[in-house]
């Protein structure tokens, strides 16, 4: 359908006006997810850091040290300390590579898993219930707009490590 030169501008403007709204909702989501964290981290006596690199162990891993300072975006240095608080706190366990014997592999370790899944579950109700608001195709959308988002993140990401 071809629109009158207003239409098209009207809609371009409410595009961008939606486009604007969206960045900032993204935003104060990562906010408050960062405040959620923070508040689950302090619960579990770990430093957001030490969270994040928890996480990633979580959903990535068995992963190497290196590996995990790549994807964490850290220094391989911060990673050993933040492992060693981790190993302290019987959260993870290094253990050999079993197809290189000089390689470590960090992996989480499961006794602890049920205190994350106390501490998020109020937080997993309500996705939950939200998600119940939306049909299938729309579940499918949202999903494919929060993986393209991540790609974007962890590209962008790239380029200012690269410099």
């Amino acid at each position: 359908m071809n629109l009158i030169p207003n239409q098209e501008a009207e809609a371009t403007r409410l595009r961008r006006r939606t486009v604007t709204q969206l960045k900032a909702e993204l935003r104060g989501a990562r906010v408050q997810l960062s405040v959620l964290n923070h508040v689950v981290g302090t619960h579990a006596e770990l430093k957001d850091v030490d969270l994040d690199c928890l996480d990633l162990i979580s959903s990535q891993g068995p992963l190497s040290p290196s590996m995990l300072a790549k994807r964490a975006g850290l220094h391989p240095a911060t990673v050993t300390g933040i492992l060693d608080r981790l190993e302290r706190g019987r959260w993870i366990a290094r253990d050999r590579d079993p197809s290189d014997r000089r390689a470590v592999l960090v992996r989480i370790l499961p006794e602890r898993n049920a205190e994350m899944f106390r501490l998020y579950s109020g937080m997993n109700s309500r996705m939950d219930a939200i998600c119940e608001g939306y049909d299938q195709a729309q579940l499918e959308v949202i999903a494919d707009f929060l993986r393209r988002v991540q790609a974007a993140g962890s590209d962008a990401s790239e380029d200012l490590t690269a410099g």
